[in-house]
């Protein structure tokens, strides 16, 4: 394969990668290569599977978000995975950098988001209006250097560009996300929003799978926030 894949996590039913943050998870109009094509590659190949490989995708992160994704390699897997999803029974937490420092520090945030399809785009409200969901995170200063903050986010509601949106309107649009008003692209198209935890039973033995993904190694701010916090 022409793309290394960073696994970090395989049995018999789930697989779970270290996306980058120019990876697709599924393939879309632009017609690149995605995350399951190359894990179907590959557990073809490891496993010697003849004829196609069963991969299902129980989830997803925006391309230039980078973090744990889970895939489920059976059907069994993949409806109970699509329940915890839908169900709320998925933890997930996630680092972002922002330029500005948060205020206050930590906190719970509550919108009503509209997703806008033409756009690719969420606003967020601050009282319910047609065609609104609720959304609801929690986050918290991790740690700052001299131009920017780590914070940790945990997810409450699954909406469109929910962190992305919500984070903007706190007036801590993310590096890089020019589409949510920070100034400057990252370098690598990228931005600095990654899905650093997720846990949840795994849906066949029943076992609590907890799983933490390391930030982009190629970054000098990501490294520098990893060592702050080892």
């Amino acid at each position: 394969m022409a793309k290394e894949l960073h696994i970090l996590y395989e049995d018999n039913h789930l697989i779970v990668v270290n996306k980058t943050n120019n990876d697709l998870v599924q393939k879309d109009a632009t017609g690149d290569l995605a995350l399951d094509d190359l894990l179907k590659v590959y557990l073809k190949n490891k496993y010697h599977k003849p004829g196609n490989v069963f991969l299902g995708i129980p989830h997803r992160l925006d391309r230039p978000v980078s973090g744990a994704v889970v895939f489920a390699r059976t059907s069994k897997a993949l409806t109970r995975l699509n329940e915890l999803f839908r169900s709320g029974d998925v933890k997930k937490t996630y680092w972002a950098l922002v330029k500005n420092r948060p205020q206050p520090e930590s906190g719970t945030l509550v919108h009503f988001m509209v997703r806008n399809t033409k756009q690719n785009k969420s606003y967020c409200h601050a009282s319910e209006v047609k065609d609104s969901k609720r959304a609801e995170l929690d986050y918290r200063l991790l740690a700052s250097s001299d131009q920017y903050h780590l914070l940790e986010i945990d997810l409450k509601t699954g909406r469109h560009h929910q962190i992305r949106a919500q984070l903007a309107t706190l007036g801590c649009p993310i590096k890089g996300d020019l589409k949510y008003g920070f100034p400057r692209s990252n370098p690598d198209g990228g931005i600095s929003l990654h899905a650093r935890q997720i846990s949840f039973i795994h849906p066949v033995s029943s076992e609590l799978v907890e799983i933490v993904a390391p930030p982009p190694n190629n970054d000098t701010l990501w490294d520098f926030f990893v060592k702050n916090q080892s």
